[in-house]
């Protein structure tokens, strides 16, 4: 049962409706979930907000890409996980790399292996991050505004998945070639 209104530019909520409209100029198809958050027009506005605050961080899109896929993994998102798989396809990113995220393993990469257990140690300790794993994720080369920058991933993601989740957003066609379910 859902009680939830996948919306149109047209039958949004007017404060929503700018920001259906553009991501839909973005992808070229609204996503069924910003289809789904455009109920409460702020919840899309804040995650559309943070998530482009999160593009301007100092990670790299690689980078970004590692801290959202390990939040939406961890969360169970479905949907979250299918179209950032795309994005990580249109990085080019190593098809080992994507494997190990979507199965939330080992990365084959050092470096973008401790910004994954770093980013798990956060969402573990609820932001209380011992001090032995956040000098694990500085040794590897990261600076003290990265671990913000995490915080800001994990965060703008939460709302994502948590929305998603809560709707039952479905997945949308064009990213059934990278459909994901969590293991059992």
């Amino acid at each position: 049962m859902s009680v939830f209104t996948a919306h149109t530019a047209e039958t949004a909520p007017a404060a929503a409706r700018r920001a259906v409209e553009t991501v839909r100029g973005r992808f070229g198809w609204l996503p069924t979930p910003v289809a789904l958050m455009a109920e409460s027009p702020q919840l899309l506005a804040g995650f559309l907000t943070a998530s482009a605050g999160f593009d301007q961080t100092a990670l790299t899109p690689l980078e970004r890409e590692v801290v959202i896929l390990t939040v939406s993994t961890s969360n169970e998102c479905h949907f979250c996980v299918a179209l950032h798989t795309g994005k990580l396809t249109q990085l080019d990113a190593d098809t080992e790399l994507i494997n190990a995220l979507r199965a939330g393993t080992v990365l084959p990469e050092p470096r973008l292996e401790a910004l994954r257990r770093f980013t798990l140690a956060m969402l573990d300790h609820r932001g209380a991050v011992p001090d032995d794993e956040l000098d694990d994720f500085l040794t590897a080369g990261y600076q003290p505004r990265h671990a913000l920058d995490v915080v800001l991933g994990i965060g703008a993601y939460t709302l994502s998945t948590f929305a998603n989740r809560l709707t039952r957003a479905p997945l949308d066609p064009p990213l059934a070639a990278h459909a994901w379910q969590p293991a059992a």
